[in-house]
């Protein structure tokens, strides 16, 4: 039976084992059952799921989703945890914990061991720090993926979403919802964690796509130009493009191609949709030198 969603069992643990919060982790631990019964309900997750849980801290989401869930694997960087984890999860015979960076995780080598390559699903309360680096290391890895339901910050809660035009528009907007059709669940305030942290978060669920709601034929330049196009945002579309390395394309070739395309030459990144991105792309990637 799950019974780390509270502040006060939360906290016995914790003095159980000594631990202490490391900074360089970005560890805030979850002590709110209602939002963590919240998040399980937006992942879907059913007896034929196997979940990857990323950042599992002292086990409280993840026992919730051993209760839910085929079969768990909670990733966790920090080696301190592992003996709390071997302690608030013992009652438990379908999980396995990993003591490893997400980041140099094989997890599609676990998909194809695990769920025999079968769309898995991800959850996980991310660390502020490193939240757009795992997303989009899942996402670019081409791992498959169900759903992935994650606590971030708002702010990149809000940026996800967004779209042409807004101030939180930009590269990562464009790469989730490439990827995903994003959605937020709920806002989750500062004291529902333990330490609390000095924002709100949110809980959002990218469920992934089939296949990209656009269509082209090189996914690493598109995000190249994407990235470039946002770089340096007070600059135009045009000197974002020019001073990217990353872009062999005159400038020349990359104003003509802009007017090409009916865009002034002045035009900025942010108001381009993920369409007009892909078309952009598209016609750039036949001038490369």
């Amino acid at each position: 039976m799950a019974y780390l969603g509270n502040p006060t069992r939360t906290m016995a643990v914790l003095e159980k084992h000594g631990f202490r919060f490391q900074k360089k982790y970005g560890q805030n631990f979850l002590i709110d059952a209602h939002i963590l019964e919240k998040i399980i309900d937006a992942a879907e997750i059913t007896k034929d799921d196997f979940v990857l849980e990323i950042g599992p801290g002292i086990g409280t989401m993840t026992q919730y989703l051993c209760e839910a869930a085929k079969e768990v694997m909670a990733v966790e960087i920090d080696s301190n945890l592992i003996p709390v984890l071997q302690d608030t999860l013992s009652e438990y015979d379908n999980v396995t914990v990993l003591n490893e960076d997400i980041l140099k995780v094989d997890i599609s080598r676990i998909a194809e061991e695990k769920n025999h390559g079968k769309p898995i699903k991800v959850v996980a309360n991310l660390p502020y720090y490193i939240t757009t680096p795992i997303i989009m290391g899942l996402f670019e890895s081409h791992v498959p993926l169900a759903s992935i339901t994650v606590m971030v910050q708002k702010e990149v809660a809000d940026r996800m979403q967004v779209g042409p035009g807004t101030k939180d528009y930009g590269a990562l907007s464009l790469a989730v919802q490439f990827y995903a059709e994003p959605e937020e669940v709920c806002v989750v305030p500062p004291t529902c964690f333990v330490p609390q942290p000095k924002v709100s978060s949110s809980v959002i669920r990218l469920t992934c796509h089939e296949k990209p709601p656009v269509e082209i034929t090189d996914e690493a330049f598109l995000f190249k130009v994407i990235r470039a196009s946002f770089n340096q945002r007070r600059k135009t579309l045009a000197n974002g493009l020019n001073n990217a390395p990353t872009i062999p394309v005159s400038r020349e070739d990359i104003v003509a191609t802009l007017e090409q395309l009916g865009y002034n030459p002045s035009v900025r990144g942010e108001t381009l949709s993920l369409q007009e991105f892909a078309q952009l792309s598209e016609t750039l990637k036949k001038k490369v030198k």
